[in-house]
């Protein structure tokens, strides 16, 4: 019998063409997607890079803290550029602040307010309560008086 090995070689030369053609296909469908090449770092910057790491020039900011009264005094600012139809981004970055910082004092600042709202409701109760106790005792007097003239008491 003969080998299948060499069976191969003894193919025509019109099909060996064929077959390399179908395999061209089929290494070029199934190839990955190339990435994106890495921009290569020059001699001088590699030799930059240890002194870059021992003294880092693009430090982050310090987080600048505001005391209650820049708070509000900045909130004040950012309302009036608000009223002025200015958009709250650029008023906020008028102010120097971000957006969400903004929000965020907004938020903390209204409860206070609220706070004093609270207590005034409170009161409102209370004397609201007091009201209703005088109101029952004059009804309850008239009434009685009213018994009186009519003698059903």
């Amino acid at each position: 019998m003969a080998d299948p090995k060499e069976a191969e070689p003894v193919q025509s030369s019109a099909e060996a063409p064929a077959k390399a053609k179908s395999d061209e296909v089929k290494t070029k469908v199934s190839r990955p997607k190339k990435t994106k090449a890495q921009p290569k770092r020059s001699a001088a910057k590699e030799a930059a890079t240890p002194m870059a790491s021992a003294s880092p020039v693009l430090a982050k900011k310090a987080r600048k803290v505001y005391s209650e009264q820049e708070r509000t005094r900045m909130l004040g600012q950012i309302e009036k550029s608000i009223r002025r139809s200015e958009s709250v981004k650029s008023a906020t970055r008028q102010a120097g602040i971000s957006e969400q910082t903004y929000y965020q004092w907004k938020k903390t600042a209204a409860p206070a307010s609220e706070g004093g709202d609270l207590k005034d409701l409170l009161a409102l109760e209370e004397e609201n309560k007091r009201l209703k106790i005088l109101l029952a005792e004059r009804l309850r007097k008239e009434n009685a008086e009213l018994k009186k003239k009519l003698g059903l008491g």
